[in-house]
C-alpha cells in the first residue's frame, strides 16, 4: 500500500517537473536559427529538446539495426550468435522431449517406439552418452543384437561411457554363452570401475566357473575392501576358493601346496565339511592325529556328515570294531540326538555285531524320520538278529520309496549333487550347495511302488505263510521270468546278502 502511494507521488512529481521545464523553456524566448541552402529554420527551445530526443532515438535504432545485420552475417557464417542460440535452444528442447518420450517408451516395453524416439533425440541433441544408451537398450528390447553391439562399441570411444559399453557387450556375450570373451570384458570393466558390485559378482562367477581360483580370491578381496561383502561371508567364500585351490594342486601333484591350502581353508571356515575332511586327512598323513580329530569334531558339532565319520575312521583304520566304537564316543556325544549321529552309532554297533545295542541306538528313527539309509540299517539289524527274510525284504522295499535324506542341494536352482562342488553344475552359482533334505526326491518313483511291501511281505508278518494260503510272490513273478537278484544290506564293514552267506567288504 505504501509503495503504491510512493509510486503515484513520484509519477505526479515527474509530470510536474516536465511541465515546469517546458514552461520555463517557452518563457525564455530564445531560439535557434539553422540555415540550410539559404533557408533559415527557427527552432524554439521546446522543439529543440524534442529534436534532440528524436535524434537520440534514431541513433539507438540505427545501432540496433546494425547489430542485427552483423548478427545475421555471423549466423550465416556459422558463428554463435543470439539467433543461433535461439535455434539451438529450440532444437535442444525438442531433443530432450524426444529423449524423455523414448525413455517412457522403453519403460513401458515399446522397443520400436523407443528406437524411433532415440533416433529423433540423436538428431536434435549432441549428447551421444544419452542417446546411444537409449538406442542400445531399445535395440536389445527389440532383439536387434547387432544394432545394440554397434551402439555399445560407439560408447567405447568416450571415457565417460566406456564402462557402459564394456558392460553392455559383456552381458551380450554372457547371453550368447561366450564365457571366454565375457571373462576378458569383465576384467576390463572391473579395471575401470573396481567398486561396481554387479561387475565384481559377474567376474567372480566367471573366474570360479573357469577354475581361476587365484583370480577369484583377488576379486573376493576387492569385494571386502569396497564393503560389498560382509566379513563372515568373505571368510566362508575364501575358504571355498582355498579348498578348490587345494584340490587342483593335489590333482597336479603339488602335495605341499595342496596341504597348505587345505589347512588354510579349514582355518577360514571350520564348519565347511569338505575342507574339514581334507584337512583331517592332511593331518593324518602327517602323523598329527590329535589335530585331525579336533578338526573333525569341530565340523561335526556344526554339521554332522557321513564324510566326517569316514575321515574320523581313517585316523585309525586298523582298529577293531569294539575299539572303534569306543573311540567314536568322543564324536557321537557332541550331537547325540542328531539323525546322523544315531545312524552312525547304529552302524558301529552292527559292525561290532551288537544288534540289540544297534536297535536301541537307532530308536524310533525309522518312524519319525524314515530315509533309505535308516530303513536299510533296520533291515541289517533284522538280518543280524535272525529275522525272517520276508521281514528283511519288507524293510528294503520300503526303503525304495523313502527319502534319501540330506544331500548336497543348490540353494539357487535346487538341483541335487552327488558330491560337494564349489560351483553348481546346473546354474553355475558359486558357493550355493548346502547339506539339506531336497524338497523333492532325486528319483521320482511311480505310485505303484507303495504296494511293494504288500507284494514282498508285510513287516509285521514274521512267520511263514500257511501251506493252504497262496504266496503273493508266486502270483506276481511268472515262471518264465528269471528270479530277481537277492537284495543286499550294506552295513559298516560288511555286506549281508539276504538268502545267502555273509561276505566281507574289501
Amino acid at each position: 500500500m505504501l509503495w503504491s502511494l510512493i509510486k503515484i507521488l513520484l509519477f505526479v512529481a515527474a509530470i510536474a517537473g516536465a511541465t515546469f521545464g517546458a514552461g520555463y523553456l517557452m518563457e525564455t524566448g530564445s531560439s535557434v536559427v539553422i540555415t540550410v541552402a539559404n533557408t533559415e529554420f527557427v527552432i524554439g527551445p521546446l522543439m529543440m529538446v524534442l529534436l534532440a530526443v528524436a535524434l537520440l532515438v534514431g541513433v539507438w535504432l540505427l545501432l540496433k539495426v546494425m547489430g542485427l545485420l552483423i548478427a545475421t552475417f555471423k549466423f550465416l557464417n556459422g558463428d554463435e550468435t543470439a539467433i543461433s542460440r535461439y535455434f539451438d535452444r529450440n532444437r535442444e528442447k525438442r531433443g530432450y522431449e524426444a529423449l524423455s518420450e523414448g525413455m517412457l517408451a522403453l519403460a513401458s516395453g515399446e522397443g520400436r517406439v523407443a528406437m524411433a524416439k532415440a533416433a529423433k533425440a540423436e538428431k536434435y541433441l549432441n549428447k551421444p552418452e544419452l542417446t546411444n544408451l537409449l538406442s542400445a537398450q531399445a535395440a536389445e528390447m527389440t532383439g536387434d543384437k547387432r544394432k545394440a553391439e554397434e551402439v555399445y562399441k560407439r560408447l567405447l570411444q568416450d571415457d565417460k561411457t566406456r564402462f557402459v559399453g564394456v558392460r553392455g557387450i559383456m552381458k551380450q556375450k554372457l547371453a550368447e554363452g561366450d564365457t571366454e570373451t565375457a571373462l576378458l570384458l569383465a576384467e576390463k570393466a572391473f579395471a575401470i570401475k573396481p567398486k561396481h558390485e554387479e561387475t565384481q559378482d559377474t567376474l567372480l562367477r566367471l573366474q570360479a566357473s573357469k577354475e581361476d581360483w587365484g583370480g577369484a580370491r583377488k576379486t573376493l578381496g576387492a569385494k571386502l575392501k569396497t564393503g560389498t561383502l560382509p566379513r563372515d561371508v568373505h571368510r566362508r567364500r575364501d575358504a571355498v576358493l582355498a579348498l578348490s585351490e587345494a584340490r587342483n594342486a593335489l590333482a597336479a601333484g603339488d602335495t605341499a601346496k595342496a596341504n597348505e591350502a587345505a589347512i588354510e581353508a579349514n582355518r577360514l571356515s571350520p564348519d565347511l565339511v569338505p575342507a574339514a575332511v581334507m584337512a583331517a586327512r592332511v593331518y593324518t598323513e602327517m602323523g598329527k592325529l590329535r589335530p585331525a580329530a579336533r578338526v573333525i569334531k569341530k565340523a561335526w558339532e556344526a554339521n554332522p556328515h557321513p564324510d566326517l565319520a569316514a575321515a574320523f575312521a581313517a585316523i585309525a583304520p586298523d582298529e577293531t570294531p569294539e575299539a572303534r566304537l569306543k573311540r567314536f564316543r568322543a564324536l557321537t556325544k557332541l550331537k547325540p540326538t542328531h539323525p546322523e549321529t544315531r545312524m552312525l552309532l547304529t552302524e558301529l554297533n552292527i559292525a561290532a555285531k551288537d544288534f540289540p545295542a544297534a536297535r536301541k541306538a537307532l530308536g524310533d528313527l525309522v518312524e519319525t524320520d524314515p530315509t533309505a539309509r535308516s530303513l536299510t540299517i533296520m533291515a541289517a539289524i533284522e538280518r543280524g538278529e535272525g529275522s525272517d527274510d520276508t521281514v528283511v525284504r519288507g524293510w528294503l522295499t520300503k526303503a525304495l520309496t523313502a527319502s534319501r535324506g540330506p544331500q548336497w542341494v543348490c540353494d539357487n536352482c535346487h538341483s541335487v549333487h552327488s558330491e560337494w562342488a564349489p560351483v553348481c553344475h546346473n546354474c553355475e552359482s558359486f558357493d550355493s550347495l548346502s547339506w539339506v533334505v531336497p524338497s523333492e526326491g532325486e528319483v521320482a518313483m511311480p505310485a505303484s511302488t507303495e504296494m511293494l511291501p504288500l507284494i514282498v511281505g508285510a513287516l509285521e508278518d514274521k512267520v511263514e505263510n500257511p501251506v493252504d494260503e497262496p504266496v503273493v510272490e508266486a502270483e506276481i513273478l511268472p515262471e518264465s521270468e528269471p528270479a530277481p537278484e537277492e537284495p543286499e544290506v550294506v552295513a559298516d564293514g560288511e555286506v549281508v546278502a539276504l538268502g545267502g552267506d555273509e561276505k566281507p567288504v574289501n
